[in-house]
């Protein structure tokens, strides 16, 4: 044993030392070499870039850590050994500055390991121009660096593979500036987007692609159009070189849509499109590609009150549509849905001619007067001024509520305004046309009190026909309230003391029903002052004061 042992080398190794060692076993994740020591040592085999070309029997120098661990076996590193070997020709050959290659061996707390021919750092902030978040994408990886500081005494190197990007950036800025003008199609990858456009990556430098320019028709954001990554063709526009700024366009790229958009939608044709956005007026249809038509609200039915677009569509909707007018300048398109069918209003003037007599149901009550469907979506409006030939009407209300069957007489008819006027008096003969085979002054008539005012109460005589009855008219004795004497639906008998064909009025006396011919002319005069003074309001103040 002792002969064996002085015939060993084991005298002779030396702990950090590269020596020459003897691959003894190949297994799956170690190679067993052969130092000449007491033992056999075991490297891990993440040492090696390729087990497969390593040989049973062949030498290969590796690093002595030391002679004995824990099991008495030697502790020894090829990767370390080629670090020692290869430290003083990187010295040689990098230098602060310089451009070495390396393979990105693994992920440590701030950065990555990069294997140069030696271990080098590669901060996480200088891996990229924009720091990613997921370092393992790099692990196994090739590429350039640019080594930024050197540290003999600890023996590390600092690496950056962004200082290298930006430079080769700052070269290709450069050179593409000088290159590139206005009119130019150019390929480049969507690199950022905002809401305001986005930025193009043109392989050298960043361009603006704004919003306006990234399609002939309208778009609420470029993320319609544009997804992050993807590779797109673009036109320079305009290029600052002193600022190093260009401007890029999209719709550049392709003819302009609205160039010839009489041509290839003439108006009254008909076109399909998609609704792309709704508003408050009416709704745009996508017709081509950055081309959209607006359907105004009043162009969606012939008949229909259509209050808001989203009442009939929605954004999505495959439509057809009729095109009426076409803005070129403007790059504005008016549409119509209703145009595709039949105007129920073109047989309106057949269907209901001026004096024929209607019948419908009231739908709207306003101000001014009822609005009345005579067929599904054709309406006729009755005036206030055309409900009655006697009576005031101040509010449609006094007279009718939605839902009522009334019958009519056509007045008018206006296509081009889809209105028709109708009367309810003119079914009846105007009373005021022959008042005096009704009324003369002096009669005595009976009636009930339909209405009182601060001035006077109003009298339903025969034939719906009003008269007044002033509040000096009442009795002998003043009267302060005409509430405190008078009640609406009280029968009372009075005599007429004027008639006012011109007004439509007649004046009505209560205290006069049993005066005698001198004593009626007596008041008949009395009245007549009280009117000529502006003590008695006509019967429309009266009325109006009625209502308050």
């Amino acid at each position: 044993m002792q002969e064996l042992l002085d015939q060993s080398s084991f005298d002779t190794l030396k702990e950090g030392s590269i020596i020459l060692g003897t691959i003894i076993e190949i297994r799956q994740n170690e190679v067993v070499v052969d130092i000449g020591g007491k033992s056999e040592g075991i490297i891990n085999a993440v040492e090696f870039p390729d087990l497969g070309e390593l040989e049973i029997g062949s030498q290969i120098e590796v690093f002595l850590e030391r002679q004995e661990d824990r099991t008495g076996n030697p502790v020894i590193s090829f990767d370390k050994a080629e670090q020692k070997k290869n430290w003083e020709n990187i010295l040689q050959k990098c230098q602060e500055g310089s451009i070495a290659s390396g393979r990105v061996r693994s992920k440590v707390k701030g950065g990555l390991i990069v294997s140069i021919g030696v271990d080098a750092f590669l901060p996480a902030s200088h891996i990229d121009i924009q720091p990613p978040k997921n370092l393992d994408q790099y692990i196994g990886q090739t590429y350039d660096f640019k080594v930024v500081k050197i540290n003999l005494e600890r023996k590390n190197i600092i690496l950056s593979r962004r200082e290298l990007i930006e430079e080769q950036r700052a070269s290709k800025r450069r050179d593409l500036l000088e290159q590139i003008a206005p009119g130019q199609v150019r390929k480049g990858v969507v690199k950022n987007i905002t809401d305001f456009g986005a930025f193009i990556d043109l392989d050298g430098m960043d361009g603006l692609l704004h919003i306006t320019d990234m399609s002939w028709g309208r778009i609420s954001h470029p993320s319609e159009m544009l997804k992050q990554g993807e590779e797109i063709d673009v036109m320079i526009i305009e290029v600052n070189r002193d600022k190093e700024r260009v401007s890029l366009g999209l719709k550049q790229t392709v003819s302009n849509p609205w160039e010839d958009i009489d041509k290839k939608f003439p108006i009254n044709s008909k076109v399909s499109g998609r609704v792309v956005n709704l508003v408050p007026y009416g709704a745009f249809i996508e017709i081509d590609r950055g081309v959209e038509g607006l359907v105004h609200v009043s162009e969606m039915s012939w008949t229909k009150r259509i209050n808001k677009p989203s009442d009939v569509l929605k954004v999505g909707d495959d439509v057809e549509a009729v095109v009426l007018s076409i803005q070129k300048d403007e790059q504005k398109i008016s549409l119509g849905l209703r145009q595709l069918e039949p105007n129920p209003w073109d047989m309106v003037r057949h269907n209901y001619p001026v004096g024929a007599h209607v019948r419908g149901s009231v739908r709207n009550i306003t101000t001014y007067g009822a609005f009345i469907e005579l067929e599904e979506g054709i309406d006729g409006m009755v005036h206030v001024s055309d409900m009655s030939w006697t009576r005031k009407i101040n509010h449609p209300s006094e007279m009718l509520k939605k839902g009522d069957m009334i019958d009519a007489t056509v007045l008018d008819v206006d296509v081009d305004q889809q209105r028709i006027s109708l009367g309810m008096k003119q079914l009846a003969t105007d009373p005021w046309s022959d008042i005096d085979s009704f009324f003369k002054v002096g009669d005595v008539v009976t009636g009930s009190i339909s209405k009182i005012t601060s001035f006077g109460a109003f009298v339903e005589l025969k034939d719906q026909i009003d008269g007044l009855v002033h509040i000096s008219q009442i009795t002998e004795e003043r009267v302060e309230k005409i509430k405190d004497v008078l009640k609406t639906g009280d029968e009372v008998t009075a005599r007429v003391i004027k008639i006012d064909r011109d007004e439509r009025r007649i004046g009505l006396s209560i205290k006069a029903a049993n005066y005698s011919e001198d004593e009626l002319a007596a008041e008949t005069a009395t009245y007549d002052s009280m009117k000529d003074g502006g003590d008695l309001m006509n019967l429309g103040d009266i009325l109006d004061e009625a209502t308050k």
